[in-house]
This record gives structure tokens, C-alpha cells and sequence, in this order.
């Protein structure tokens, strides 16, 4: 078993330029800067997943909203794909799903060829990988022959909601629900990266180099610096996906087909036929705002 000194974790955001709902640009690059800046202030190097459909304004692209990926790029940080559209695999027919991976890459690419880099890493929205074996399979030969590289989870949790409650309760004015989230998910993350560890042990016998799924959100711009200092509390240092990936674990086939987003630990263990331990449940309040918002 790794000591829990040695313990290492990637950071990664799904939905940029940001988690919708839509807001004023202004607010957009807002929270972007506070976001990056706590990133710069925990030393982390992230990956950021694109939705470039948020990049446009009425089928125009819009320079400042592309700005916005460039104040990316400018603190030190990777651009990935994750679709036009935020695409659904599970309700896309295959040759729709193909067209949006590739008109969301197009913006992007050009911003990292700029600077000597290229497009190496696509997510699946939703984490939705195919419903089947052949739509599965399609999808990643499609993938691996524009030269992308799938990026996987293994720390996924229910952040999403928490976030989506947070900014709708910001815009409302509530400070009292923004507080109770704010208060509860830090917590409630700590028995995330609880269990990512015991079922790493449970299917490797050691704690792996570890992949945190978030959002680019107003709350975690709010409280990223606190998310940070309890991960570091348990040990953890901030490495960059290239270096999470080169542990032997992501060799192991993702064996999982169906309609669930599942981290990569319950896919893997499809393929290797164990069982394990049940995820945390996040606070019932926040799915109960979930709906009640109508989010």
C-alpha cells in the first residue's frame, strides 16, 4: 500500500469556458480569473474540457469568450474536448456524435497550435462511453485515429449538483443556501476521496495516481482554495494528467458498456469481476434544490 504521503492527484475540468447556466461575460471572466488563481495559488496544472458551442454568439465566434480559454492556456494549464454541444452518447445517433467531436475541437486546436502544442485528451460528456460494446467501440477507434486520448475518472462525485445549486442561488441572492452548500462540500468530498482510496486498494491492492473530475464553476472559484487544502491534509500532492496516466492501473482495460457515467474504478472492476464499495451519498438538500430550481 502506498503511505499516504506519496499519495498524488490530477486535476481536471469539464464545461469550459463554464458550467452553464449562461451569465453576462463579465461574470464569466470573473470566476475564471478567481478560479485560475486559485489553482496558481495550490500549484496545480490542470486540464480544461471545452464545450466550444459556449464559444459562440448567434453562430458567430465570439473573441471574448475564446479570450477566456486563452487565460487558460496563460496560467499554465491544458485544453482537451469535450464535445460541441455537450453532447449525450446515450441519445446521439453515432455520426452526429462524431460531427460534434470534431466542430468542437476546431477553436481549441487553433488556440494550442499557437503555442506549440496539440489537442491530446477528449471526455465524454456526462461520462457516457457508449450503451454497448460496438457503439463503445466505434467511438473510441474514431477517437484514437484523430490522435486523441480518452481521459478518465477516477474521483467522480456529484460536485455538478452542488455547483448547480450554489449559482442559482447566487443569482437569486440567497446567501443562506449558498452557504449551506458552500459548508457541506468541502465534507462532503473529503468521503469521496475516502472511498476513491479504499476501492482503489480493493481493486489494486494500492492507492493509484488518482484523476479528480470537476466543473469550471462559480463555486469552485469560491472554494477551491479550501477543496485544495483538504486534499493536501490528506496527503496528496497535484501532479498533471500525463503524470497520473503513466500508473500501470490505466493499462487495465475499461471493460464497462451501458448507460451509466461511471468512474473508472467501477469499470475496471467489470473486467476484473469484483465488487466494490458503494459511493457516499451527497447531502439529500441538494438534490432536493436540484429539482426545486428546476435545474
Amino acid at each position: 500500500m502506498v503511505n499516504s504521503s506519496q499519495r498524488e492527484v490530477a486535476v481536471t475540468f469539464d464545461d469550459l469556458p463554464l458550467q452553464p447556466p449562461i451569465r453576462e461575460l463579465e461574470s464569466i471572466v470573473a470566476i475564471t480569473r478567481e478560479l485560475l488563481t486559485s489553482l496558481t495559488d495550490n500549484g496545480v496544472s490542470a486540464v480544461g474540457f471545452v464545450n466550444e458551442g459556449r464559444l459562440y454568439d448567434e453562430g458567430k465566434a465570439n473573441d471574448a469568450c475564446i479570450a477566456i480559454l486563452r487565460m487558460w492556456l496563460d496560467a499554465g494549464h491544458d485544453l482537451g474536448n469535450h464535445t460541441l454541444s455537450h453532447c449525450d452518447l446515450n441519445n446521439s445517433p453515432l455520426p452526429a456524435y462524431f460531427d460534434d467531436i470534431v466542430e468542437g475541437e476546431l477553436i481549441t486546436k487553433d488556440l494550442l497550435r499557437e503555442r506549440g502544442l496539440s489537442m491530446t485528451y477528449f471526455r465524454h460528456p456526462y461520462l457516457h462511453t457508449g450503451v454497448d460494446a460496438n457503439t463503445k467501440r466505434s467511438v473510441e477507434d474514431f477517437l484514437f485515429a484523430r490522435g486523441y486520448e480518452i481521459a478518465p475518472v477516477t474521483i467522480a462525485s456529484q460536485e455538478w449538483a452542488f455547483a448547480l445549486v450554489y449559482d442559482e442561488a447566487k443569482r437569486r441572492g440567497d446567501r443562506r443556501v449558498m452557504q449551506r452548500a458552500g459548508k457541506a462540500y468541502v465534507p462532503y468530498m473529503e468521503e469521496i476521496f475516502k472511498h476513491a482510496e479504499t476501492v482503489s486498494i480493493e481493486l489494486f491492492g494500492y492507492e493509484i495516481k488518482q484523476v479528480l473530475l470537476l466543473h469550471a464553476s462559480a463555486l469552485n472559484a469560491d472554494y477551491f482554495n479550501q477543496l485544495a487544502l483538504m486534499i493536501k491534509k490528506r496527503g496528496y500532492n497535484f501532479i498533471s494528467l500525463p503524470q497520473a496516466l503513466e500508473d500501470e492501473a490505466f493499462i487495465v482495460p475499461n471493460s464497462y458498456v451501458g448507460p451509466a457515467g461511471l468512474s473508472w474504478f467501477y469499470r475496471w472492476a467489470v473486467g476484473m469481476e469484483k465488487d466494490l464499495s458503494a459511493a457516499p451519498p451527497e447531502p439529500e438538500f441538494v438534490m432536493r434544490l436540484l429539482d426545486q430550481y428546476e435545474l
